[in-house]
């Protein structure tokens, strides 16, 4: 595993041996979700949620993002994010916390300009999370969700709106947007 593009480029990563505790995205999968986003990285502010090995959150600051706060609900994995930010350069812009995605939600009063949820597949998590990430998605905001290919999300999460849907093999993307105070009044975006 390693970071694609961007200052740390060719890094490699550490992860948690086994599959239990983290499940690693897939070259592909990287590639794809950061071509979703490329022009909407420079600056951003980013949430990797169910941060495993960081290497989502990573690739997000190695191409341009302002900052990135990175959870986990496994202190051992956010000890591995820590070590990877380090070992990459990029610990000044992150922040890593250890807890339940969902709680965490719900105390949160920070806006993210991105999103990142890639939670273990088959487990529900997915479809827990995502009305309480809504409120954490700065207008403007995409929410990018990586999930088996069986999962059926809805069209409308709040007022997140999923925009695409992309396939790999057995995993999809999911590209949900919030849209500026404008766009949810028909107006026009500037």
């Amino acid at each position: 595993m390693r970071v694609i593009a961007g200052e740390a480029r060719g890094r490699r990563l550490e992860a948690l041996p086994g599959t239990d505790v983290t499940r690693p995205t897939l070259d592909q999968v990287k590639e794809a979700m950061f071509s979703i986003v490329q022009f909407d990285l420079p600056g951003a502010r980013v949430l990797d949620l169910f941060a495993g090995s960081g290497q989502l959150g990573i690739e997000a600051l190695s191409r341009g993002a302002a900052r990135c706060v990175f959870l986990d609900q496994n202190r051992e994995a956010a000890a591995v994010v820590m070590r990877n930010c380090k070992a990459c350069g990029l610990f000044d812009r992150s922040r890593v916390s250890v807890g339940d995605a969902a709680r965490w939600l719900t105390a949160c009063h920070e806006q993210f300009d991105l999103v990142l949820l890639d939670p273990p597949f088959r487990q529900g998590m997915l479809e827990e999370v995502l009305p309480a990430v809504e409120k954490v998605v700065a207008p403007g905001g995409i929410v990018l969700c990586e999930s088996e290919a069986k999962l059926v999300l809805p069209a409308q999460v709040g007022s997140l709106v999923l925009r695409k849907q992309y396939r790999y093999g057995r995993v999809l993307l999911w590209r949900y947007t919030k849209p500026r105070p404008s766009e949810a009044e028909g107006g026009e975006t500037v």
